[in-house]
């Protein structure tokens, strides 16, 4: 019997790492240099511009990192199910990812809805100018809490992954084994 999952960790961790890093990098980088474009509507049209190319990676990092998360569990079935920690470990990893994801979908809604008011301008891709329409203002204003909002939930899913990688070591298992006999 095979016990190795490299392909199925690989597509869960490289996934985990690239939504997360994405996520950080276009907070931080993309969004703090377009800022500094002279051109108010550049900064929001420039953000969505990069934003938008972005989309299609971070949806297969995501797609990857679910189908990896799905292999590991039906590899680990058994420990999951028996092993003290485990099973709770996944389920809180389950709706975390769950949450992740449905804020990364809304992220997507309101970067659409900025894009189409770029033309209003804005002192920065998620700070709206003084003149913004509620609309717009209100889209950014929930655009920032999202896209800090995506970092921090998926630096929780490597920190829960890391916690698993622990759980796996022999020495725990053995202890759970004789604990549960």
């Amino acid at each position: 019997m095979n016990e190795r999952n490299t392909l199925v960790r690989s597509l869960h961790d490289v996934g985990l790492a690239v939504w997360a890093g994405g996520a950080l990098m276009g907070a931080v980088g993309l969004n703090g240099a377009t800022a500094k474009a002279e051109d108010p509507t550049e900064r929001l049209r420039l953000s969505s511009l990069g934003w938008a190319r972005w989309a299609p990676v971070n949806a297969a990092a995501i797609a990857a990192h679910g189908i990896g998360g799905i292999g590991l569990i039906l590899a680990n079935r058994q420990r999951v199910a028996g092993q003290s920690g485990v099973g709770a470990n996944t389920a809180v990893k389950a709706v975390l990812t769950v949450a992740a994801a449905g804020v990364t979908a809304y992220s997507g809604v309101l970067g659409r809805k900025v894009d189409a008011e770029s033309r209003q301008g804005g002192e920065g891709a998620t700070e709206p100018a003084a003149g913004a329409s509620s609309e717009l203002a209100t889209a950014q204003q929930h655009l920032k809490i999202t896209q800090w909002a995506i970092p921090a939930l998926t630096g929780v899913l490597v920190v829960l992954a890391a916690q698993q990688g622990e759980q796996q070591r022999p020495g725990q298992q053995l202890r759970d084994r004789l604990l549960n006999r």
